[in-house]
C-alpha cells in the first residue's frame, strides 16, 4: 500500500499541474517563433523550390530562376491569416491598377494573364521575385483559387527597379515612380528599400502622392546571406522613410519579426513575409518566398482592396483604414478583411503631423482586458481552493493515522 503522505504528495502536485494547465486559458500568451518556416500544407511542410530575391551579382552569366515543378496542396497560413476567403466576398480590387516596382512581371504568368501591362523591358522578369509579388496582390491562383491574392480583380503595371539580376537602384526606381504617377496607378508598391536618401527620390514620392496615389514600401532590404547581421546597425530605408509612405516589415505565423531581421524604425505595419506560395515567371508551379517585399506586395494588395470598397477615400484615409483596423502588437499587424469591412469614426489627431501616415487610432481592447483580469483572478482563487481543500484532507489522514494525537506524542508512543 502506497504511504498516505507520498499520496497526498501525487495529490497536491497534480493539482499544481491542473492549475498551470488552467492559467494560459486565461491569460493571453505570446506565442514563440516556428523553428522552422511553415510550408504550403501547414503542418508537416510540402516541399517546394525557393523564390529568390535577386541572382548572384558576381556570376559570369546570368542563370534565371528555372520553372517549379511542384504545386501547392492547400492555402499557405498567410491567406489564412489574412482572411481572403472572406475579404474576397467584400472586395477583389476590381478597377484598381497597382503598379509594382520590383524586378519585372511576366504578363503571361499563370494567374495573371490579361491583367499585366509591363513597359520595356519590365516584362522580362529573370529572377521571378516580382511575377511572385504580383501573384500575392493581384493573382487569381490559376487552377488553383485558394492561392489566389489578395486583390484579384486589380490590374498590375510592371515596372522595373533593379537590374535584371535583381539589384536595386535608385535611378531606376525615381523613373518607375514617375511613370507610376503619370499612368495614375491608385496605389504604388516599392518592393525595393534604399540605404540612402535622394532628393530625385522624394520629388518622385511627393509628386505620387500629390496625384492621388497609396505609396506602399519595404521598410528594410532582405538581411544579407553573409556576414554578421547584428554589426548592422538600425537605420532608416527609403522610400520607406519619406512621409506619407506606408512603411511595411514581415512577421512570422507567431507575430515576430524574422530572426536577423536588419532593425530600423518607423514601421507602420506588419504582414505575413515568411512561408507564402505564389507562382513564378515560368510554368504553372509554385514557390515559397518570404521577407519584406512579400509582406509589402500583401499590403499593397489589401490598400487595392480598400480602393475598390471606399474609391471616395484618399491615400492618407487608406492608409489610416489600414493602420487602424490592424491587430494591435508592437508593430500592427494587417488585418485586410477589417481594413475593408470596418467602419471607422472621424480621425484622431496626429502624434506627428510632418508624418501623416502614422497610425491615429488603435482598437479599444480595454473591455477584454478587464475580462481577461477577472477570468485570471477566478482561475487563481479557485486554484488556491483546489489545494486547500486537498492539504486539508491530508492533514485529517494524516490525524486519523495518529489515533488523533498531536504529532510529537505519535512519535513517544512509538518508541
Amino acid at each position: 500500500m502506497r504511504p498516505p503522505a507520498r499520496g497526498a504528495a501525487r495529490l497536491l502536485s497534480g493539482a499544481g499541474l491542473a492549475a498551470a494547465l488552467l492559467l494560459p486559458t486565461a491569460v493571453p500568451a505570446q506565442a514563440a517563433p516556428p523553428s522552422r518556416i511553415p510550408a504550403a500544407d501547414g503542418k508537416k511542410g510540402q516541399e517546394l523550390p525557393g523564390m529568390p530575391s535577386a541572382l548572384d551579382p558576381e556570376a559570369d552569366e546570368v542563370a534565371c530562376t528555372p520553372a517549379s515543378r511542384e504545386k501547392a496542396e492547400k492555402q499557405d497560413w498567410s491567406r489564412q491569416r489574412l482572411d481572403l476567403d472572406r475579404l474576397h466576398q467584400h472586395s477583389t480590387g476590381a478597377g484598381v491598377t497597382v503598379a509594382l516596382i520590383g524586378t519585372g512581371v511576366d504578363p503571361d504568368a499563370a494567374g495573371l494573364r490579361g491583367r499585366v501591362t509591363a513597359p520595356g523591358t519590365a516584362g522580362d522578369d529573370c529572377v521571378g521575385h516580382g511575377t511572385f509579388l504580383a501573384g500575392l496582390i493581384a493573382g487569381t491562383g490559376g487552377d488553383s483559387p485558394r492561392l489566389a491574392g489578395v486583390a484579384p480583380g486589380a490590374k498590375i503595371l510592371a515596372l522595373r527597379g533593379t537590374d535584371r539580376r535583381g539589384q536595386p537602384s535608385s535611378a531606376l526606381v525615381v523613373e518607375a515612380l514617375r511613370a507610376a504617377t503619370e499612368a495614375r496607378a491608385a496605389v504604388i508598391a516599392v518592393a525595393v528599400a534604399l540605404p540612402r536618401q535622394d532628393p530625385a527620390l522624394s520629388g518622385a514620392v511627393a509628386e505620387a502622392r500629390r496625384t492621388g496615389a497609396v505609396v506602399v514600401a519595404a521598410a528594410t532590404p532582405d538581411p544579407p546571406a553573409r556576414g554578421d547581421r547584428d554589426e548592422i546597425p538600425s537605420r532608416t530605408y527609403w522610400p520607406a522613410g519619406e512621409s506619407g509612405v506606408l512603411s511595411v516589415a514581415d512577421m512570422l505565423p507567431g507575430g515576430a519579426r524574422p530572426d536577423g531581421s536588419l532593425p530600423t524604425g518607423g514601421i507602420d505595419l506588419a504582414a505575413p513575409g515568411a512561408g507564402v506560395v505564389s507562382g513564378g515567371p515560368r510554368g504553372e508551379g509554385h514557390y515559397l518566398g518570404g521577407g519584406v517585399p512579400v509582406a509589402t506586395a500583401y499590403a499593397a494588395g489589401a490598400a487595392a482592396a480598400v480602393r475598390a470598397a471606399h474609391p471616395d477615400e484618399t491615400p492618407d484615409e487608406v492608409i489610416r483604414r489600414l493602420t487602424a483596423t490592424a491587430y494591435p502588437a508592437d508593430i500592427p499587424q494587417l488585418d485586410a478583411y477589417a481594413a475593408v469591412t470596418t467602419v471607422l469614426g472621424d480621425p484622431a489627431p496626429a502624434a506627428d503631423a510632418e508624418r501623416a501616415a502614422d497610425p491615429v487610432t488603435v482598437r479599444d481592447t480595454a473591455a477584454a482586458d478587464r475580462a481577461t483580469g477577472r477570468a485570471t483572478l477566478f482561475v487563481l482563487f479557485g486554484s488556491a481552493g483546489v489545494l486547500t481543500v486537498l492539504w486539508a484532507g491530508f492533514a485529517l489522514t494524516r490525524a486519523r493515522a495518529r489515533g488523533w494525537r498531536p504529532a510529537g506524542a505519535a512519535g513517544a508512543a512509538t518508541e
